[in-house]
Formats: structure tokens, C-alpha cells, sequence
């Protein structure tokens, strides 16, 4: 292996590099050197503007995302129709906090197209100094290093009341590299955040022609009631005794919303689970009775336990947990669950309810052709999906390698 390990990016043009153990001869960094330390006080600073709340006046508002996800337009209000006096005014290329909750990362660059937009007072605004590029810093605040230090500084004995105040944030030291230095980690980042976009496009589309497939391969199928097709043969047990302790639990909140991918799925003794749970087997299907429309349906592959808010549903006959899947998510059976749900705060389908719903059901000759074309596109779909979360592990720790140089950019002309 080279002194030098190369790191593919697609077709960036600006190389990076990863610093060997030793550098190699006549190099001019070593893999301590990172760049230098210095408080975010020193390169930036408050500056909050307020406007007054007029009536008859129309405000856009808006909101800041955790983990640095940037900012969301949460819609117009009248000056007159809100109990502040006067709030903060957004500009771009400003940084933006939310005080409350601050250990989850809600900081972030304000892009061009939210200068106007107001925020309350619990949004402190800071302008940068000339030394830091708006689009460096932007990545910066998608940084777990730096939510790791907002977290280390936030005060408060509530844990959801917990706030950072504008000093806290400037209190931070974060390695601050030149601009030239800058301006090429935003184009490596910003290489990254293209493919990771790319792919994410790319299963989108996937799972909207898997979807139309389904439903083109469903359509004819004969219609039976759900009870001919599964049952619910799981029983309640208590995760507190020791031989359940240990058992994986998926909770309705671990299940994406149609694609019924599980995850932060954890075990029950690590979630402290003390209610009563769903004991599952290794070909059940899990399917979220509360909120239907958001299509919460997985096929975990393991045994384990399930929440109480969900149905663990053991196929009948040769029947595929995936093909079971598949024909819980027809768009007849979810409009009839959350018409029988109804629109209650939490609307929630019961068991019979579920069970008397009818589903097309390919016949017993067809199981094995439906269920493997729709596996088929379920599997390239799935592929991309990891290869994205692959791309965003490595994103994840590329940043923290820019800043203190075990990765260094490959540039001649910077003299750095």
C-alpha cells in the first residue's frame, strides 16, 4: 500500500488524501497537525435584528432542523395574531440556533432564500467573520463534533428544557482551517452530498415503480378477507423477565413510513421497556395498527418483540412473509384501514377490524412468480438504500478527518 491511501469520490476533481502512520520524507505536515483551535467567538459574532409584530402585517416564519438539516419554512403569520412584540429577523449567510434543545444540533447556515423570514427569540443570530466561508461553516454545523460540544455546554436540569445561550456557543474551539483550505473541503463535501442525493433520487424512483408494479400485479387477484390469509397467533409477555430481556424490540417508531425498513431497533433491556410486548417468530410480519396511512409494515427476519401498537402477523400456508407484506400495502387494504381507523388523535385499527378487510390474493399457482418480481425490484431498491447509508458513514467521518488533516487535500498551490 502506498504512503498516500486514495479516497474515491466519483468524479471530484480534487483529490484527498488519508496520512499514513508515518509521513513520508520531506512531508510537510505530520498526522498531528491539525489546524488550529479557536473559539467560535473569535470568527463570528451575535448580531440579532428585531422587527416589531404589526397587525395586518404577514410574517414568513420559520423553524431550524436538528443534526444541522438546515432551515424550514413553517408558513405566514399576522403580526397581530401572535403574543410576541417583536422577533428575530433571519439574513443570509447568518448562523441561526435554537436555544432550547440545543444538544441536538438545531444550528445551521441560513440559506439565501429564507433573508426576510422571522424567527422567536429563542433564535439567536450570529454573522461570520471574514475568515469563515458561509458554505464551510454550513458543513460545520451538520458536524457531530460540534452538537458534541453544544451538548457539553447546555444547562438546565430538564433534560428537554436544557438550553444553549449565544455565549455558551461562542465558548466552543473548532479547528479552523485557511480559506483557500475551506473552499476545498466545501467542494469535497459538497461531491459527497451530490451522490448521497443522487441515490436517494434514485430509490425514490425505484420504490414508486415497485409500488405501481404491485398494484399491477394485485389488481386481478382474487379478494379474500385478510383472516384467510394471516393470523395473529403472538402472545403478550412481560420484557422485564430475563429470558425476554434480551430480546430485540421493535417499536412503531423503529419502522419507516412504506419502505418498513427497522431502524435503531434496540433490545428491551437497553430501551427499559416495562410494558406488555408483542413476542414475535422469524417469518411474522409487523404491522403498526395506530396511524395506518403511513404504511408501517416490516418483515424483520429475526424473532424477537414487537410493540403493543402493532400486530405481529404469521403468514398462513406457504404463503411468504414478503408477499404478505406486499398485500397489506395495496392501496385498497390501507384506505380501508384508515377508513376504519377513523380520525380520531390516534387513529388506531383493532383486530377485527383488520382481519375483516379484503385483500387480493394471488392465487396459489401465482404466489411464487408475484412474490419474486416484486422481491426483485424490493431488492434494487434496497441495494441503493444501503449504498447511500454506506456514502453517509463515510461522509459522517470525512469531515472530522478535513479538520484535523489525517486526511489532507492533495493541492499544490494552497502552500498549506
Amino acid at each position: 500500500m502506498s504512503d498516500w491511501q486514495q479516497i474515491a469520490l466519483g468524479d471530484l476533481e480534487t483529490p484527498v488524501r488519508r496520512k499514513a502512520a508515518v509521513p513520508p520524507q520531506g512531508s510537510r505536515a505530520s498526522t498531528s497537525d491539525g489546524y488550529p483551535l479557536r473559539s467560535l467567538g473569535e470568527v463570528m459574532h451575535l448580531d440579532i435584528q428585531r422587527t416589531p409584530m404589526k397587525p395586518a402585517t404577514t410574517y414568513r416564519l420559520a423553524g431550524v432542523l436538528n443534526a444541522g438539516k438546515g432551515v424550514v419554512a413553517k408558513g405566514e403569520i399576522d403580526g397581530g395574531d401572535t403574543e410576541y412584540a417583536a422577533m428575530n429577523v433571519l439574513r443570509a449567510d447568518q448562523v441561526v440556533m435554537r436555544k432550547l434543545t440545543a444538544w441536538e444540533g438545531p444550528i445551521t447556515v441560513v440559506p439565501a432564500e429564507f433573508d426576510g423570514f422571522v424567527v422567536s427569540n429563542e433564535f439567536p443570530t450570529f454573522t461570520l467573520g471574514p475568515e469563515l466561508m458561509p458554505d464551510w461553516m454550513k458543513h460545520v454545523c451538520g458536524s457531530p463534533l460540534l452538537w458534541a460540544e453544544m451538548k457539553n455546554r447546555v444547562s438546565g436540569t430538564v433534560q428537554r428544557r436544557k438550553r444553549l445561550n449565544p455565549e455558551q456557543l461562542l465558548q466552543i474551539r473548532l479547528p479552523i482551517p485557511p480559506r483557500e483550505v475551506q473552499a476545498r473541503i466545501v467542494e469535497i463535501l459538497d461531491a459527497v452530498d451530490d451522490q448521497i442525493t443522487a441515490l436517494g433520487g434514485e430509490a425514490e424512483a425505484l420504490a414508486r415503480v415497485h409500488d405501481a408494479t404491485r398494484e399491477s400485479l394485485l389488481k386481478d387477484a382474487p379478494l379474500v378477507p385478510l383472516s384467510d390469509v394471516c393470523e395473529l397467533t403472538a402472545r403478550l409477555v412481560d420484557p422485564r423477565l430475563e429470558e425476554y430481556a434480551d430480546l430485540t424490540h421493535v417499536g412503531v417508531e423503529a419502522i419507516t413510513k412504506g419502505t418498513g425498513e427497522i431502524v435503531g431497533a434496540r433490545t428491551a433491556r437497553e430501551d427499559n421497556i416495562v410494558s406488555g410486548k408483542y413476542l414475535f417468530r422469524e417469518g411474522d410480519v409487523i404491522y403498526s395498527k395506530i396511524r395506518p396511512a403511513l404504511r408501517k409494515v416490516a418483515v424483520p427476519g429475526f424473532s424477537g418483540l414487537c410493540s403493543a401498537d402493532a400486530y405481529p402477523l404469521t403468514p398462513k400456508g406457504d404463503i411468504p412473509a414478503s408477499l404478505l407484506r406486499e398485500v397489506l400495502l395495496q392501496e385498497r387494504v390501507v384506505e380501508s384501514a384508515v377508513s376504519m381507523a377513523g380520525r380520531t388523535k390516534m387513529p388506531k385499527v383493532n383486530r377485527k377490524q383488520l382481519f375483516s378487510i379484503q385483500v387480493a390474493m394471488p392465487c396459489p399457482e401465482s404466489i411464487a412468480s408475484v412474490d419474486a418480481a416484486l422481491s426483485v425490484l424490493r431488492g434494487h431498491r434496497e441495494a441503493i438504500v444501503a449504498e447511500g447509508a454506506r456514502l453517509c458513514e463515510v461522509r459522517a467521518g470525512l469531515l472530522a478527518g478535513l479538520l484535523n488533516r489525517t486526511i489532507d487535500i492533495m493541492s499544490a498551490d494552497l502552500g498549506v
